[in-house]
């Protein structure tokens, strides 16, 4: 495009200042949540404190935040005062991260990092802000059109920095963009690629029901002319991005011998989901997800596919699934779906793989997931949604999980209790009953809503996210050396923190921070029912005693996990062989055990 041609209608003063004052809210209030800054509160007038942080330079920051569980706060957007000794010509938000650096513990190099990410995260919400539609509309949108109205991880301030991605490509390849997209496709050598899948599932299997004979005889047609045995290829889908910015420079020598040959596009139609890599069939909803390599930086970690997780990813399957098939009370009670990695396909890259300590994105280049369609596991009735989609506010502060009770013609108390049942019940057990976890953060727990109200969840991302026990527990004693090597064993403390941070600090502390100030369901109350949901599972499973202990969800404080501290002190963007794990940085009051000791003033 020409640069008169670029589309740039959103980027208005008025935008720009209300994206600005919503991301310097975040930043305070998770600031403060990670221990970052210490402000001083000089002020209360009810649950409401006024704090005051002053930086090195005596500029003041004043601002309304009402303390939460989980030693959490909720600053007021429009409450907050910016007083500089000099006239402040830089977005509030950017401004405070310079504070920030002032203070001594961030390098000048992570910090011009994060300016770049996080005005890449500015001009993104200015996209969603023009863009919104209203909670009403999004209540009975599709779930893949769903997706595209997120605005990202709701705890990583730097949450859209994208970097890797120019303006040309976040138009175009966006999740908020929902620009449909095809898929391109290459050849790859068998003798540099390797295909795996679950039994009684091949490589014809998938292709086939990928492609239609026509695109499939084109391409063969295409290896023809080029001289080589089509017999001797894998079809491989590409995003467009990846080829142009990595595969054509650092696979060249593959491409030169023939050994990967570009083919042309598929015929189906995809849309990109938060994630940006995985994407939803279209054309044909009931066709499997497809995640591929994106060699971007975004919130904590490049977006590629790990080698040798790639490689495992069907194993993975078949053991979530093996758990499931033979458990009556995951398969007929709770419900639960699993979109297993059915299929996958992954190409090394020679030199790096034998570079000693190669940063960890130059080993995630080239490959494919197969994903099961969200699509084929829905009964009638059934409306599946991102958990994510529960924190969503639509441009007016309608809450979209406001619309959602509203609808379910339930009140706030039954609906809670229902979305915990449906979430917990599941996750538990895989806990006590197997020491297995998922990550079930807002994108990877799908919730099933039917008549607007919560029935059951889908999980998926298991390659990335499926951990399990350190201890010698007896349902894992049958895992395959390849299955304990690849997946990451956690002792109990570390276990717990996928639920204890993963779903409650990363989603339940600011869901109950919308019901408490859109609906005025307390967040004593809400915790109260989480806490009830795990002992009610509990005394159906007295046998497990022992893991309840092992696995104690209900301790009174935990080490506090700090993703963005991650980025800002600890990890900063260092570029080694092995993807970040998040910080730790003190301890954190579990809410689970505080609502059983305060009484709520």
């Amino acid at each position: 495009m020409t640069i008169c041609n670029t589309p740039i209608h959103m980027l208005t003063n008025n935008h720009w200042e209300i994206v600005d004052q919503k991301l310097l809210a975040k930043m305070l209030q998770e600031f403060m949540y990670e221990n970052i800054i210490s402000p001083t509160v000089v002020y209360q007038s009810g649950d409401i404190h006024t704090y005051e942080w002053t930086d090195k330079q005596g500029t003041v920051y004043r601002f309304e935040a009402k303390k939460r569980l989980f030693d959490s706060y909720m600053v007021v957007a429009d409450r907050i005062e910016v007083v500089s000794a000099s006239e402040i010509d830089i977005p509030k938000s950017l401004l405070l991260l310079i504070s920030i650096q002032q203070e001594g513990q961030m390098t000048s190099s992570t910090a011009g990092h994060l300016v770049k990410e996080y005005l890449h995260t500015l001009v993104a919400d200015t996209h969603l802000r023009e863009k919104s539609k209203r909670a009403e509309e999004l209540a009975s949108l599709d779930y893949a059109e769903l997706e595209g109205e997120m605005t990202g991880h709701p705890w990583i301030t730097y949450n859209k920095g994208r970097i890797g991605f120019s303006y040309d490509d976040y138009v175009s390849y966006a999740p908020e963009q929902q620009k449909k997209v095809k898929l391109s496709w290459i050849a790859v050598h068998r003798q540099i690629s390797s295909f795996h899948s679950i039994e009684g599932l091949s490589y014809d299997n998938v292709i086939t029901g990928e492609l239609n004979e026509k695109t499939r005889a084109q391409f063969v047609n295409e290896l023809e002319r080029a001289g080589v045995e089509p017999s001797n290829y894998y079809f491989l889908p590409i995003h467009l991005w990846q080829w142009d910015h990595v595969i054509v420079s650092l696979f060249a020598a593959e491409i030169a011998g023939k050994e990967i040959i570009p083919l042309g596009e598929g015929d189906d139609q995809y849309l990109p989901q938060q994630s940006i890599r995985t994407f939803v069939n279209v054309s044909n909803k009931k066709k499997y997800h497809v995640k591929l390599p994106m060699s971007i930086l975004n919130t904590l970690v490049y977006r590629g596919l790990p080698s040798e997780r790639t490689v495992i990813a069907p194993e993975v399957t078949a053991f979530m699934k093996g758990i499931h098939e033979q458990d009556n009370f995951l398969k007929d009670e709770c419900r639960l779906g699993l979109l297993g990695e059915v299929a996958t396909m992954n190409v090394d890259h020679r030199t790096f793989t034998k570079l000693k300590g190669a940063p960890y994105q130059y080993l995630e280049m080239l490959g494919v997931i197969w994903r099961e369609s969200i699509y084929q596991e829905l009964e009638d009735g059934e409306q599946p949604i991102t958990l994510a989609a529960l924190l969503h506010e639509d441009s007016e502060g309608t809450s979209l999980v406001q619309t959602y009770i509203e609808k379910s013609e339930l009140t706030v108390e039954q609906w809670v209790k229902k979305l915990s049942s449906a979430i917990l019940n599941p996750l538990l057990h895989y806990l006590y009953q197997y020491g297995t976890v998922f990550s079930p953060h807002g994108q990877n727990t799908v919730l099933v809503l039917k008549d607007y109200q919560p029935e059951r969840i889908i999980m998926k991302d298991f390659v990335d996210d499926v951990n399990i026990s350190d201890q010698p527990i007896q349902e894992l004693q049958a895992l395959s050396p390849e299955l304990k090597k690849v997946l990451r064993s956690e002792p109990p403390e570390g276990l717990t923190q996928f639920i204890l941070t993963g779903l409650f600090i990363c989603h339940f502390r600011y869901l109950s921070n919308i019901l408490e100030d859109k609906l005025g369901f307390s967040e004593y109350d809400f915790w109260k029912i989480v806490r009830e949901t795990i002992l009610t599972y509990q005394q159906k499973f007295p046998q497990l005693a022992e893991r309840f202990e092992l696995f104690d969800l209900l301790r009174p404080e935990f080490t506090k996990l700090t993703l963005n501290r991650n980025r800002m002190f600890d990890y900063g963007y260092e570029d080694d062989g092995d993807r970040p794990h998040a910080s730790e940085h003190g301890t954190v009051t579990n809410a689970l055990h505080q609502v059983t000791t305060t009484i709520k003033q």
